[in-house]
């Protein structure tokens, strides 16, 4: 009976091919970087994000334009900015409070220039001195993004059989690893590093048993890397988080940029 029902409840999976899920880290998560954020307050924040009982600073967030994995990221996995993503999980950990310094920090200084140029209202009350400062800046990078990079087909198909066998035909995994970077913009020291990783699954269509069989049916169904990139950008933001949480300050005997510990000859 085993053998019959086995087959018969897999068939869904085998025929239509289907991803798992990305996984932050070494477990799993059904969303990356859910809800929505106002203020200190959270709204459907994914229930793995590291949160923080107080506000450490204000932060604005970077992205190196001139870096290779911007174009990667952009042009093959048709994301066009981590910082979004990032600033919505930043918030909603209630761990820094957001600066703008993107597309609307250009749009603020247009109103300051119609203002200075009389066209605003008297009592629209924009004018200097009213903008915060950001404490810290943290900076985005991918340092390995691959899809498609494993293939477990033959080894469960040699251990568990033949449905086995059909599932690991095309089975392989997307995975991603990124990095953060903080920085204190008075001293320009940086105060925290932080990797993360994730990972997906995906079932193929059978594709070593029917070969011919189904018109227009791919071996390999790709989950968008996108998604698992995301994942792992969560993961390092935990990491940031755990860490700034215990943060202790480095300390050089004689002072910060005063020459340093290692003198020469």
């Amino acid at each position: 009976m085993k053998a019959i029902v086995l087959p018969f409840l897999l068939l869904p999976l085998l025929l239509a091919g289907c991803s798992t899920t990305p996984g932050i880290g070494s477990s799993g998560a059904k969303t990356v970087a859910t809800g929505a954020a106002g203020g200190a307050t959270a709204v459907n924040a994914n229930e793995q994000l590291e949160k923080c009982d107080r506000t450490l600073g204000t932060l604005a967030i970077v992205e190196e334009a001139n870096q290779p994995w911007i174009q990667q990221f952009t042009a093959e996995y048709r994301m066009q900015s981590t910082v979004p993503l990032l600033r919505m999980i930043v918030q909603q950990s209630n761990c820094f409070a957001i600066v703008e310094r993107g597309q609307a920090f250009r749009n603020m200084q247009t109103e300051r220039q119609l203002m200075e140029a009389g066209e605003l209202r008297k009592t629209s009350n924009i004018g200097k001195g009213q903008m915060v400062a950001a404490d810290y800046t943290v900076t985005p990078s991918i340092t390995f993004s691959a899809k498609g990079t494993k293939d477990y087909g033959a080894l469960i198909g040699g251990r568990a059989g033949l449905v086995a066998s059909l599932i690991g035909g095309s089975m392989k995994s997307n995975e991603a690893s990124t990095m953060l970077l903080l920085t204190d913009n008075r001293s320009g020291l940086q105060l925290a590093a932080a990797e993360g990783s994730a990972r997906n699954w995906d079932f193929g269509l059978m594709a070593g048993f029917f070969h011919h069989g189904l018109a227009g049916a791919s071996g390999f169904s790709n989950t968008p890397q996108g998604k698992v990139l995301a994942a792992s950008f969560m993961d390092s933001y935990n990491q940031l988080v755990k860490a700034v949480r215990s943060y202790k300050a480095q300390s050089v005997e004689g002072g910060m940029g005063n020459g340093g510990m290692l003198k020469t000859n």
